[in-house]
């Protein structure tokens, strides 16, 4: 009984120092599984990414043509006019026609200079009733351009000018505008043929426009005077053709000639004095037998 008991306490003891030390030891980690999962073979496949589409740029802006600009003190030929007075009608004209805004854009763009003859409002009026008004867009503008020499000419200049001298109405050689300018000392004379004048004050001058008054309307030739247009020439009578050898057999047999007639008449009158030379030759041999019997 006691060796029972005994041996039960010293199995009672070994236990409680068994938990005692299992206790005390740290727990150990846990077991790593002994394979990592399999990864599958093939990954998802992802779906395409849409491309990024840029945005549309914008047109570049259009370059406008680039205007010239305006040079400081060109001159204005109906600011001129206007400010010296008594060229309204003139100015009227000018601007009607379009042939201000010409000179203007020249002036500026150019080296180019322009004298004018500048008609006052009592030349215009000198004018009969309706000569302006009868006249086309381009008979007007051919007037105006008549006034316009296409370079600058002083007072001490005209006299260097040779005849007929060129206006922007057209050209000379053909005699449609012709324009004699003469010098007498001082005096300028201008003659269109059907106008005679003398240059007036000088209403305005630099180095490209000089503006002269006149008190005449200079009227062109080829507008106020227009050549008379030359009529067709007369045909001249034609000749009749030459009958064809044909035409002149058939001329022969069909109508006699006048050997032809001739030679019937004078065998007609041959045969009347045969007939009157056998009765005379009758009659006389017929008075010689009579006697004979007798």
């Amino acid at each position: 009984m006691t060796k029972q008991t005994a041996f039960s306490l010293s199995i009672l003891l070994v236990f409680f120092f068994h938990c005692i030390t299992t206790l005390g030891q740290p727990a150990a980690a846990p077991a790593q599984p002994a394979n990592a999962p399999v990864q599958p073979a093939n990954a998802p496949v992802q779906p395409p990414t849409p491309p990024v589409v840029q945005p549309a740029k914008a047109p570049a802006p259009v370059q406008s043509a680039k205007v010239p600009p305006i040079k400081k003190g060109v001159p204005d030929v109906t600011k001129i006019l206007g400010k010296a007075g008594g060229f309204s009608v003139f100015i009227r004209l000018l601007k009607s026609t379009g042939v201000s805004d010409q000179l203007y854009g020249q002036l500026n763009n150019s080296n180019n200079g322009f004298t004018i003859f500048a008609p006052t409002d009592a030349a215009f009026s000198s004018l009969k009733a309706g000569t302006i008004n009868s006249l086309s867009d381009l008979q007007k503008t051919q007037l105006v351009q008549f006034h316009i020499l296409n370079t600058v000419v002083t007072l001490s200049n005209f006299q260097t000018l040779s005849n007929p001298v060129p206006t922007e109405a057209g050209d000379t050689s053909a005699g449609e505008f012709p324009l004699t300018v003469t010098t007498a000392g001082n005096q300028v004379n201008i003659s269109t043929i059907l106008v005679n004048t003398t240059l007036g004050g000088t209403v305005y001058s630099d180095n490209q426009l000089d503006i002269y008054q006149v008190d005449q309307v200079l009227l062109p030739v080829d507008i106020f005077s227009p050549k008379p247009k030359h009529k067709a020439p007369a045909s001249a009578p034609t000749l009749s053709k030459p009958k064809s050898a044909d035409n002149d057999d058939d001329a022969d047999t069909d109508t006699p000639s006048v050997a032809a007639k001739v030679n019937a008449s004078g065998a007609v009158s041959l045969n009347r004095h045969g007939i009157l030379v056998s009765i005379g030759v009758a009659v006389i041999a017929s008075l010689s037998r009579r006697d004979l019997m007798a």
